[in-house]
């Protein structure tokens, strides 16, 4: 009789743990918008992730103690999980740009934090959580979002071939019928693989990156007696795209006509500042992995000492100090550029970057360069001049207020057009190389704001390059010769390493199409630390730190 009372008691509502269970409350907000910002195509969502954290939400809890602790717990974990879920940069990569930030002006964090503030967003949020109280009156919320979450499990347990984004992005390149060179990876190899999943996308990665280290340029061991002395002047511009241009209407500016070869389909393989100059410093090797640019390469990989090698005297020339982010340093320790930078001279200093430092007049400091080399009897130099005038932040030096763009870039082409005028008259032999560093971001997308470019969207690495070749005897042709097949810097070496005897100055004619035939092609991969982004099968998708490939969102 005592036993049957014992287990009534036990099995009696008052004692059961089924009088514990309660709903999600205020987490039913948090869900529905991590749901609104997904079906926008704004989230990296992880649903195994979210579904584990409602469980430990419903978890029935007596009141008490235990139940206080989770609550608390609950806040800073579900904020770490809305951060992980977006697009934006990655711990470890915030961590290796912190001493870059404390360096960055105030005014320019200012107006950099202010871009995250989205009102239309805000505005959509606030009628959300109206409409969320009001219904929430008569209708309980929380079975509806963990059914939700079960459902986002359940269609992915596939792999990422399934799509949570509601559309997907394809790449604004060209296409091209140019053959694909021997021993690089071309679009049939990624059909050859099969669909999109996770496994084909990362051995299509693999593959790529195992074909490019057996590829190099071919440099002779010594110039032809009658070789003709000339410069090579590599121009390298800090946030500069092709949708940059595009976006504040300056794609046809005068200065493209100018050039000899333009490249229409250009991968700068990087979003920053200094793997850009590592990897076109090693531009005579295939495209390496993010990782390897901070390691040891091949001799036969660096561009500079190989036209050293050649009597090509170095010089390096910038518009800033290289102090930021140790700039310097990096060309000094990975990119083999040990050259001391021209001083500023007579240059005119109209900017003030996004750290602080007075920025100097491109024209100003090729003006210095050319004056440096009038005085200057080597034969022959390879000049590396990196230019940071469009960098996000830079502000007038006189009046300490920001400059748009489209006037920073409307002065920076007037330059490079009124330099090669100048070089013109100056009778120097110049092959001039526009080998943009990578966009500024400037039209942001789903995954980050205008100016962000932790991770190297197509929009980003997309990049203009022109070839120039100033002082020759035959007559400039009417039009540039466009390559519009899938290239990167490799290419640049080629055309170099084909250009060295010098004959292309002192030919009656120059045969463009000869000279740039079978250029080594690079299919369209970028990377930063922890991201790769890579066209497959006329799609784009990414990886963030060694997990899933997903779509890129448009």
């Amino acid at each position: 009789m005592n036993n049957e009372k014992i287990s009534s008691q036990s099995l009696s509502p008052d004692n059961s743990l089924w009088k514990n269970w309660q709903g999600l409350s205020g987490w039913n907000y948090y869900f529905l918008i991590k749901f609104a910002l997904l079906w926008g195509g704004y989230l990296n969502f992880h649903p195994l992730e979210n579904l584990v954290f409602v469980a430990f939400l419903l978890f029935p809890l007596p009141a008490g103690w235990l139940r206080k602790i989770r609550n608390w717990i609950a806040i800073p974990v579900g904020i770490a999980l809305f951060y992980y879920d977006t697009w934006l940069p990655g711990i470890q990569s915030i961590i290796s740009l912190r001493s870059q930030a404390t360096a960055l002006s105030f005014d320019y964090m200012v107006e950099f934090v202010q871009r995250f503030i989205n009102w239309s967003w805000v505005g959509a949020g606030f009628a959300l959580l109206v409409g969320y109280l009001f219904i929430s009156q008569w209708v309980r919320i929380t079975p509806f979002v963990v059914a939700a979450l079960v459902w986002l499990n359940v269609i992915t347990i596939g792999g990422p071939s399934f799509n949570l984004m509601p559309a997907t992005a394809t790449t604004n390149t060209p296409s091209t019928n140019t053959p694909t060179q021997p021993g690089t990876t071309d679009s049939s190899q990624s059909e050859a693989l099969g669909p999109p999943t996770s496994q084909n996308l990362t051995a299509y990665y693999d593959k790529f990156i195992q074909t490019q280290q057996g590829l190099h340029t071919e440099f002779p061991t010594s110039l032809p007696a009658d070789a003709q002395p000339f410069d090579l002047l590599i121009i390298n511009i800090c946030s500069l795209s092709w949708s940059d241009m595009q976006a504040v209407g300056l794609a046809d500016h005068p200065v493209w006509k100018k050039m000899n070869i333009v490249f229409d389909n250009f991968n700068s393989a990087t979003s920053y500042s200094g793997p850009a100059a590592i990897r076109i410093s090693r531009a005579s090797c295939g495209q390496s992995s993010h990782t390897a640019l901070y390691k040891a390469a091949d001799q036969r990989c660096y561009l500079f000492n190989e036209l050293a090698q050649l009597g090509f005297k170095n010089e390096l020339v910038m518009d800033h100090s290289g102090a930021f982010g140790d700039y310097l340093k990096q060309l000094r320790e990975y990119a083999g550029i040990q050259a001391t930078p021209l001083p500023f001279g007579n240059a005119k200093a109209e900017l003030t970057s996004f750290d602080g430092e007075p920025l100097y007049r491109d024209l100003s400091m090729l003006t210095e360069w050319l004056e440096s080399r009038q005085k200057d009897d080597s034969p022959r130099t390879v000049t590396f001049y990196n230019t940071i005038e469009l960098h996000d932040g830079n502000r007038s030096l006189a009046t300490n207020k920001p400059v748009e763009y489209k006037k920073r870039l409307q002065d920076l082409f007037d330059d490079l057009d009124n330099f090669l005028d100048e070089l013109d008259k100056s009778g120097r032999k110049v092959m001039v190389m526009v080998v943009p560093e990578h966009g500024a971001a400037l039209v942001g997308d789903k995954m980050q704001v205008s100016g962000l470019r932790d991770i190297p969207s197509p929009s980003i690495t997309h990049i203009p390059v022109g070839i120039r070749i100033v002082g020759a005897k035959a007559p400039a042709q009417s039009e540039p010769l466009h390559i519009t097949s899938p290239s990167s810097y490799l290419a640049i070496s080629e055309l170099a390493s084909r250009s060295l005897d010098g004959k292309l100055f002192t030919q009656d004619s120059i045969d463009w199409q000869k000279l740039t035939d079978n250029l080594p092609q690079t299919p369209a991969i970028s990377e930063t630390s922890g991201t790769v982004v890579m066209k497959y099968q006329d799609k784009t998708y990414i990886r963030l730190n060694n997990a899933d490939w997903v779509p890129y969102p448009q």
